[in-house]
């Protein structure tokens, strides 16, 4: 019987056995910090914003600060004696099966990863997890086996009753004779107690996952002596990491290869606070970028999916369509949004070898979890594969028709495209070269020389309100003013502070004051979106700039979008026959074609002239269609989350006026390589710029929150600042018949003490006990009249996502159909948004692992503050109460009562008493660089001067003007979260107020 293991230690039922005491504590899992977590996952579920790059949680036990060459040194330890060099110590010949990490090779502690041959024992060395679930973390492998030699002889570890072979998803039950114990992975069999139909009688309750505190059962894999221990190879963290790196293009890559390899992989030069020149700023700047395409290019690359079954249809505009599920982003491998491009390959015998290329148009929700590719219309490159570095035209149909008359044996593959990064790359020397790219003072600002601002001369509108828009508060009014005198200008837009509505007043009274056209752009198309729409409303021409590949996603200002403006235009025939025709047939002859795209440039060219305003996202403004275009002013909003190199395209077009709008508390710029990370690439210009002591104008009522919502986020990250627009009267749902503790404060935080697990991945977190409790809550909701679009899920890991989506539609009392309709997506893809109701599951719960990026404040600041009537916090406050940060939030909670345990139905206010950490949240005070440091370190120039010539002959214009210190002490501090900026940048208090 394949899965079910004795009681009786050392004797084998079937293929697999196991021995466990009934003494045996089975109850936690500590899965810790080396979980990289698709903190984005598939994105909003219902058709929302998505960040715009994925980002993971990386390992907690990796620091790459030391060189490749001495850790590789450290390494060099078998048998407690340095092997160094062939001869000057006795090499130890270990057997085929020690561990590849540490050389342990008891054969009941190693196992062996079937993915890749290699051995690893379940020793932690000087890693937080066991060298085994270590390296199957890192490298995303799943299955195992056993040595021959152990208790359980070579057992390929795989679910009982299916067969899957995912590590992460097995667990064990016992059964009723409590003589045998059976392996269940825990979705679908364990959920939905499928063994029970089988000859034994199971308690699917009682399943546990077979990893516990990052490392297998001892009854299943057993502990290394420590006299092992002490003779193994005590490889460092670092190196582990660095090894595995080596794995993935070579797999026989040793620790001596790793030391040959020293210094090659060099850290990349931080970024600065200062920069001489722009040629310095170029050559900081431009190698990140480049580790970060390098880094993409490769994880994209390598998302190859096989064996697809295709569903074809045709769309509204007759091209084919073909949906499938792709397995691997379910399971997290695999990021994808809406206008990615992908390939997909018939590789079955029915027909010749075809292969096409389309782009995304639907990705999973909670109604279906198909992708949906929107194939090309034939033309182009013939070849089918894109020229460069990843530009070019592909032929969706590279041999013959698309194969609609197929479903099965198809493959999918990710097309990766440079655009983002050669716009980048282009924006950095168009500002190091070119004289005209951005006035004198906005190029000194950018590089960080204080140069006295030449006053603007502005007639100010009797009236800062504008046609269509709620009128404005006072601090918003303040901004405007200020906005409209400076030639550059940082707003700070705390949570619901109208900081979209600030904004499209600025666009308005910039378009009409300065007679010029005005460039808006975001870092996400829904944020331009969102900001077009309103700027729309003030009766301002506005034309939304779109990416060829994104034409045909439909939007809230798609009729405002140049693709359907050009189509619109009556005034030309001859191009609208072409359209016309176009349209009809697919296709054009090679005449017709060229015609039709000359007379489409004339028609683009003649709307973009005539637009006050063009909106478009960062990387959009490196459009080819707006190069020969000059912007005086650009604004742009939701700066905080664009990399500074991305907020250059937009500036170097002719800026003299810049607006930068965000806010630096909530989630900053998603970098996925950690390199370029560490070294700055994930700190923003505003971030940058507010170190600086550009101090931001900070928008101070909010009218999202209720008062009791809203009061913890602005003690904690606004110094006390934000004012309530709305009344706790006007946030008070009557009708909402819900356990709150405390009836007129809507919020509270319910104490759940289940475990966390590894989720199937291998590279998540879920926690099962958090997870049904929201679909209780859910539930309540739904039975007090609450609707589902009114109430949001959020949680950081995706793997509690998919989790909660399926145990809402199998758990839940009502249709299915009601609860596909809620919202379940991560923190990220919640930001700029809200709900009436949010559910926050926190999911870490273990007892010395940690608590991940849930500790980052900024991630805490967004997830705290998308309610508007009400708030429940589902989380472990033993575990979390560690944490400074947290044990003010809980501190908080506790004492309105509202911290509370027990069943929903009977919630007791808790008893739980936390000590305080052993350290404390010191908030924006832990910035190292204060504006005051930065301004007496920085040179004073005359207005719009450009500076001596530079270095080497560089021209004048782009020259070094008089930098920082030569020393080059001044390095920018790269801030980790929300606590990047000292209050005195800001004009604020202390961080916390008197009673934190």
């Amino acid at each position: 019987m394949e899965g079910a293991f004795t009681h009786a230690p050392n004797h084998l039922v079937g293929d697999s056995a196991s021995a466990i005491n009934e003494g045996d504590d089975i109850s936690t899992l500590d899965a810790g910090e080396s979980a990289l977590d698709s903190e984005y996952g598939r994105g909003n579920l219902n058709g929302g914003p998505r960040r715009r790059r994925i980002g993971d949680d990386d390992e907690a036990d990796v620091d790459d600060d030391e060189d490749a060459e001495s850790l590789a040194s450290q390494a060099q330890h078998v048998n407690g004696k340095p092997t160094g060099k062939a001869g000057e110590e006795e090499e130890v010949e270990l057997p085929a099966h020690a561990c590849a990490y540490c050389g342990i090779h008891n054969p009941g502690a190693v196992v062996k990863c079937l993915s890749c041959s290699k051995w690893f024992c379940s020793a932690r060395g000087n890693t937080s997890s066991s060298h085994i679930i270590n390296h199957l973390v890192r490298a995303r492998h799943k299955e195992v086996q056993l040595h021959p030699s152990s208790p359980l002889g070579d057992t390929t570890l795989e679910c009982y009753n299916c067969g899957t072979k995912n590590v992460f998803l097995l667990g064990f039950i016992p059964a009723k004779s409590d003589t045998v114990v059976v392996l269940l992975c825990r979705q679908p069999c364990a959920a939905m107690g499928q063994g029970s139909n089988k000859d034994m009688n199971w308690d699917t309750s009682k399943w546990q996952p077979l990893i516990e505190d990052r490392s297998f059962l001892p009854w299943l894999v057993s502990q290394p002596t420590d006299q092992e221990q002490m003779r193994a190879r005590h490889l460092p963290p670092q190196v582990i990491a660095r090894l595995e790196e080596m794995w993935k293009d070579n797999t026989s890559a040793t620790i001596q290869d790793l030391e040959k390899s020293a210094g090659v992989d060099d850290e990349p030069a931080p970024v600065l606070l200062r920069y001489d020149d722009a040629y310095q700023y170029q050559n900081v700047f431009g190698p990140l970028v480049k580790i970060e395409a390098d880094y993409d290019r490769k994880l994209k690359e390598s998302q190859s999916q096989d064996n697809l079954v295709v569903r074809w249809d045709f769309g509204l505009n007759n091209k084919h369509l073909a949906s499938f599920v792709l397995p691997k982003l379910e399971l997290g491998d695999v990021k994808l949004a809406v206008g990615d491009e992908m390939r997909l390959r018939y590789t079955g015998e029915l027909r010749p070898h075809w292969e096409g290329v389309g782009y995304v148009i639907k990705i999973p929700n909670n109604q279906s979890d198909e992708v949906t590719l929107e194939l090309r219309a034939r033309g182009g490159n013939e070849n089918g594969h894109h020229g460069g570095k990843g530009g070019g035209n592909n032929n969706h149909n590279s041999s013959g028709s698309v194969p609609t008359e197929c479903t099965h044996n198809f493959t999918a593959d990710y097309v990766w495209k440079a655009t983002s990064f050669d716009r980048m790359q282009h924006a950095m020397k168009t500002f190091a070269i070119d004289e005209m790219s951005v006035s004198g003072y906005i190029f000194h600002r950018l590089l960080g020389h204080e140069v006295a601002a030449a006053p603007m001369k502005v007639n100010m509108p009797r009236k800062f309100s504008v046609p269509n828009l709620p009128d404005l508060n006072g601090s918003q009014i303040n901004a405007v003013k200020s906005v409209l005198q400076k030639p550059l200008s940082l707003i700070q837009g705390p949570p619901g502070t109208g900081k979209t509505v600030t904004s499209a007043t600025i666009i308005y009274h910039l378009s009409k004051l300065n007679g010029g056209q005005v460039l808006v752009c975001a870092p996400s198309n829904v944020a331009v979106d969102q900001l077009c729409e309103r700027v729309h409303r003030t009766g301002l021409k506005c034309v939304r700039v779109t990416a060829k590949s994104r034409e045909d996603v439909d939007s809230p200002v798609s009729f405002l979008s140049l693709h359907r403006q050009v189509q619109m235009n009556d005034t030309n025939t001859e191009l609208n026959k072409l359209n016309q025709l176009k349209a009809e047939l697919g296709e054009l002859s090679s005449q017709d074609e060229k015609k039709f795209k000359t007379l489409t440039r004339a028609a683009e060219r003649e709307i973009l002239s005539n637009a006050d305003v063009i909106c478009c996202t960062c990387v959009g403004a490196g459009d080819p269609r707006l190069a020969k275009f000059k912007f005086r002013t650009v604004l742009i909003d939701e700066s905080t989350q664009s990399a500074e190199p991305e907020c250059m395209i937009p500036l170097v077009l002719g800026c003299k006026q810049v607006v930068l709008v965000g806010d630096h508390q909530q989630l900053g710029p998603v970098i996925m390589n950690k390199k370029a990370a560490k070294a700055g690439l994930n700190q923003s210009l505003f971030e940058r710029l507010v170190i600086l002591g550009c101090a931001p104008i900070r928008l101070q009522v909010q009218y999202r929150m209720h008062p009791c919502l809203s009061e913890f986020p602005s003690n904690m990250f606004y110094e006390g600042s934000l004012q309530n627009g709305v009344t706790m009267q006007e946030r008070i749902l009557k009708h909402i018949d819900f356990p709150w503790p405390v009836q007129d404060n809507p919020m509270m935080f319910w104490s759940n003490l289940g475990t966390e697990e590894i989720s199937a991945s291998g590279t998540s977190y879920l926690n099962r006990t958090e997870a049904q409790n929201v679909e209780k809550i859910v539930t309540r909701f739904f039975k007090a009249g609450v609707k589902p679009e009114s109430i949001g899920i959020i949680t950081p890991y995706e793997g509690q996502r998919s989790y909660a989506v399926q145990c809402l539609q199998q758990a839940g009392s009502f249709k299915k159909e009601t609860y596909k309709e809620i919202e379940v997506a991560s923190v990220d893809a919640f930001q700029g948004r809200e709900k009436d109701y949010i559910i926050l599951s926190c999911v870490r719960s273990n007892d010395h692992q940690g608590i991940g990026f849930l500790s980052d404040p900024r991630r805490l600041n967004v997830a705290l503050t998308r309610a508007k009537f009400g708030c429940v916090i589902l989380g472990n406050p033993k575990v979390l109460s560690k944490h400074p940060l947290w044990h003010y939030l809980l501190l908080h909670f506790k004492e309105r009562n509202t911290l509370v345990e027990g069943p929903l139905s009977n919630l007791q206010v808790s008893l739980l008493q936390f000590s305080r950490p052993k350290t404390s949240y010191r908030g924006p005070q832990r910035y190292q660089m204060t504006s005051q440091h930065a301004s007496q370190m920085a040179p004073s120039l005359p207005g719009g001067a450009r500076g001596a010539p530079g270095p080497n002959g560089a021209p004048a214009a782009r020259g070094g003007a008089p930098g920082p210190a030569q020393d080059g002490s001044v390095v920018g501090y790269i801030p980790d979260d929300v606590s990047s900026v000292h209050s005195s940048a800001l004009g604020g208090g202390a961080a916390l107020p008197t009673q934190y």
